[in-house]
């Protein structure tokens, strides 16, 4: 292909997303989920600005292998998120609660968000830079299992 000198270059580069070093890329984030029981399907998703499920659109769904498995979500857009995953024992699609709001099966998030409080995004949020990130969710339940 041949370029005309000076700003037709520029513009090739441009287009081409060369022309700026400073460019923020897509990522690879590494989702270290742990304390995962027997049975049912594990459902992993990143958020945006909070924990609601409009916020967490990037998400997975395996069943459980191990006690600890790995997903991998590749071509993430730099930016500020917050892994969660919930363990579906029971297979009915959807993460169990009480009549309080309390869930019923295994979640987390990422973070050191304490099991007392409520979910909150600002504890669990990581930045997703170039070229990778790996965070870690461990799962427990909030009530003792039935």
């Amino acid at each position: 292909m041949r370029v005309a000198a000076g700003g037709g270059l520029l513009l090739l580069l441009a287009g081409s997303g060369l022309a700026s070093p400073g460019t923020a890329r897509a990522a690879s984030v590494a989702v270290e989920v742990e304390g995962i029981e027997p049975g049912g399907l594990l459902s992993v998703a990143l958020c945006q600005d909070g924990l609601s499920e409009a916020d967490c659109r990037i998400g997975q769904q395996a069943p459980p292998r191990a006690a600890a498995q790995r997903f991998v979500f590749p071509d993430v857009a730099p930016g500020t998120y917050a892994a969660v995953a919930y363990q579906d024992s029971n297979g009915n699609g959807r993460l169990d609660r009480t009549g309080l709001g309390l869930p019923l099966e295994p979640y987390g998030f990422s973070g050191e968000s304490p099991r007392s409080a409520r979910p909150d995004f600002a504890r669990a949020r990581f930045s997703v830079r170039e070229p990778a990130v790996s965070v870690r969710v461990r799962l427990s339940r909030a009530l003792p299992r039935r």
